[in-house]
């Protein structure tokens, strides 16, 4: 069996499950979500679990089997606690302002970029150089975060550019025969 998928999830107070036939509603103090089932694997709940299942052992429904448990926790985490990705800006003169649900950011280039913020995420400009991106999808977050990486990515010289809070990023020494500072 699926070491991910046989485990059952823990399904907190205040979070109703509703399973249909192709998909799993969640809703929570945060929101609501919807997680899609594969064919060939199905949810029940049992004692206040939710506990999915597969009809056969052939490698795709094993491997839809792992996908759907670890789809249906992140929608119950969602829901409950919701999940937050920040970005730290490094250079000079980089900074990030959030204005009428548009993302102003400058980095750098002869303009500044913007930024629509899509909807189910939210963006908070905790400084002008660090952001906070929250949301209870985390597929949404994850690909907001990495869209306004992607905006500038660090530089292996200078390491100036967008990153996530606390990454480490490998340093490259200068070009050979390069003289001066």
């Amino acid at each position: 069996m699926s070491r991910v998928g046989k485990k059952p999830i823990a399904i907190p107070a205040g979070v109703t499950v509703t399973v249909h036939p192709d998909r799993i509603d969640f809703k929570g103090p945060k929101g609501g979500l919807t997680t899609p089932l594969r064919p060939g694997i199905t949810a029940a709940l049992e004692d206040g679990q939710l506990v999915l299942n597969r009809a056969d052992d052939t490698k795709q429904a094993r491997a839809d089997h792992g996908l759907g448990r670890a789809l249906a926790h992140n929608a119950v985490v969602g829901v409950t606690v919701g999940y937050v990705k920040k970005l730290e800006i490094v250079g000079v003169g980089y900074k990030a302002k959030i204005d009428k649900g548009r993302l102003e950011i400058s980095l750098g280039y002869s303009r500044p970029i913007s930024y629509d913020i899509p909807a189910g995420v939210e963006i908070a400009a905790e400084k002008p150089t660090l952001l906070t991106v929250r949301g209870i999808d985390r597929q949404k977050v994850g690909q907001v975060a990495d869209d306004i990486k992607s905006l500038r990515i660090p530089d292996p010289y200078k390491q100036k550019g967008v990153r996530y809070l606390g990454e480490r990023l490998i340093k490259k020494e200068r070009k050979a025969g390069v003289t001066g500072a």
